[in-house]
C-alpha cells in the first residue's frame, strides 16, 4: 500500500551511515519549520542539490525521526560523520532509525519534500 512520507535528500555515503546508525546528527544551514519530524525518509543521492529546482534519482535508505535541532558544536564532528566543523550550522538529532532494505528508488529534491512509496 502506498503512503506519503516527508523526505530529506543526503549525499552519498551519508545516507548509508544514517541507515547503519553511524551518523547520529545531520548538519544543515537551516532548520525544519516544525518538530518533531516523524517518519522522515532519508534519500541518498550522488550530488549536492544547491539551487531551486535541483533534483536527481535517489534511493530511500532509511526512515528516521528528528526530535530536536540545536546549534552544531565543535565536539559533535564525529557524531555528524563530518571531516571538519564550521560555525553557524544546525545539528538535527537523528533517532528511531529504521533501515529500508532493499533501498527504494525515489527522486531526490531540495529541503524537505514529499514522496509516495510502498512501505509498512
Amino acid at each position: 500500500m502506498k503512503r506519503n512520507f516527508a523526505a530529506l535528500s543526503i549525499v552519498t555515503p551519508a545516507g548509508q551511515h544514517i541507515a547503519q546508525r553511524q551518523k547520529r546528527l545531520e548538519i544543515r544551514s537551516w532548520q525544519p519549520e516544525q518538530l518533531p519530524l516523524k517518519d522522515l525518509v532519508i534519500v541518498e543521492n550522488k550530488n549536492y542539490l544547491s539551487k531551486a529546482g535541483d533534483e536527481e534519482a535517489g534511493m530511500a535508505v532509511a526512515i528516521v525521526d528528528i526530535e530536536a535541532v540545536h546549534p552544531w558544536r565543535k565536539d559533535e564532528i564525529e557524531a555528524a560523520s563530518a571531516t571538519y566543523w564550521a560555525a553557524g550550522y544546525w545539528a538535527w538529532e537523528i533517532s528511531n532509525v529504521r533501515p529500508i532494505d532493499p533501498p527504494i528508488a525515489v527522486q531526490a529534491k531540495r529541503k524537505i519534500y514529499f514522496i509516495e512509496m510502498d512501505h509498512a
